[in-house]
């Protein structure tokens, strides 16, 4: 069962980096990319879509990082998860407290109500954004290295 719990996790995490992955480096250039409001309604767009799935991801990631930790405590490799589930602590802490309040701002602009420093609040985000894709790309690692 604890095979499972890991593969799982492990899969759950690795998908979830994925998504951000993709978010920071490429659909951001994507929609920076298009012409005239296009792609600050995609930002919000995208806002709306990801804001609601991902708390529920990254909530659920740090609970079976936890679960695994605990379940694993005594075989190998359960400092990795603990120190792994710590990590998933500060991506979860980093949004809530900097880049959840820009996107739920940010995910009701169209271009007749968006504040003159949008794309300034945008870049903020996205700079936060790069810093939470690092802590989740190093608990990924250590959740695979915890396999082996």
């Amino acid at each position: 069962m604890l095979n499972a719990l890991e593969v799982v996790t492990t899969v759950i995490v690795g998908v979830m980096v994925g998504v951000e992955f993709s978010v920071a480096f490429i659909m951001n250039r994507i929609l920076d990319a298009l012409p005239e409001d296009s792609g600050q309604l995609g930002h919000a767009h995208g806002g709306r879509m990801l804001g609601a799935l991902m708390p529920f991801w990254y909530i659920g990631s740090l609970v079976l990082s936890a679960i695994w930790a605990v379940a694993g405590w005594h075989h190998h490799g359960a400092g990795l998860v603990v120190t792994a589930a710590g990590l998933l602590i500060v991506s979860v802490v980093m949004s809530m407290l900097l880049l959840v309040p820009i996107n739920n701002r940010n995910k009701t602009w169209t271009p007749d109500n968006r504040p003159a420093d949008w794309k300034q609040q945008l870049h903020r985000w996205e700079r936060f954004h790069y810093v939470r894709v690092a802590v989740i790309i190093a608990a990924f690692a250590l959740l695979v290295a915890a396999l082996t």
